[in-house]
């Protein structure tokens, strides 16, 4: 099994229960298992036309899923729950990135893999600081970059990630 980690974002409607529900999706996915989820930051937008506050949080999966596979499936998951890509850094109502896959790396239209943005955003690396503590995730040393940058604009909330057991 390879771990993964998978970032999820909301700003329209219920934001906690949108990324619960896609956290539900993605534990009944047969080839991922949740292993830890991060808790969940309120964030201010970052290239978006809204001004609604995002809710994001990131999760870890070890998955027999190939990254292509695993994509695809959270794409599903994002139209199932009725996200419509109409254009680029829209609200939403979910957004599930494959940001990291173990062992892998990849740049094309399709699955760029590490996400280009990981080290420009503190959005993205304040929940990926809770799964890797040290600031290094396989294939990604991140920790100096959210020193850098700062969390301006990232805030803990308290609000928790329930991760299902099926």
């Amino acid at each position: 099994m390879s771990e993964a980690v998978i970032a999820l974002g909301s700003n329209l409607g219920n934001r906690i229960e949108n990324i619960n529900a896609a956290v539900r999706a993605i534990a009944r996915l047969s080839e991922v298992k949740i292993i830890k989820a991060s808790s969940v930051y309120e964030t201010e937008p970052v290239d978006c036309d809204s001004d609604e506050k995002y809710y994001n949080a990131a999760i870890l999966v070890e998955t027999n899923a190939s990254p292509a596979l695993l994509l695809g499936e959270c794409l599903g998951i994002e139209a199932a729950m009725g996200r419509h890509r109409t254009k680029k850094n829209e609200p939403r109502i979910i957004d599930l990135d494959l940001i990291l896959y173990e062992n892998f790396r990849s740049e094309s239209f399709e699955l760029t893999v590490p996400h280009p943005r990981i080290l420009e955003r503190a959005f993205v690396m304040a929940p990926l600081l809770e799964l890797y503590p040290s600031g290094r995730a396989p294939g990604l040393f991140f920790g100096p970059h959210l020193r850098d940058i700062g969390m301006n604009g990232v805030r803990k909330i308290e609000k928790e990630i329930i991760i299902p057991i099926y």
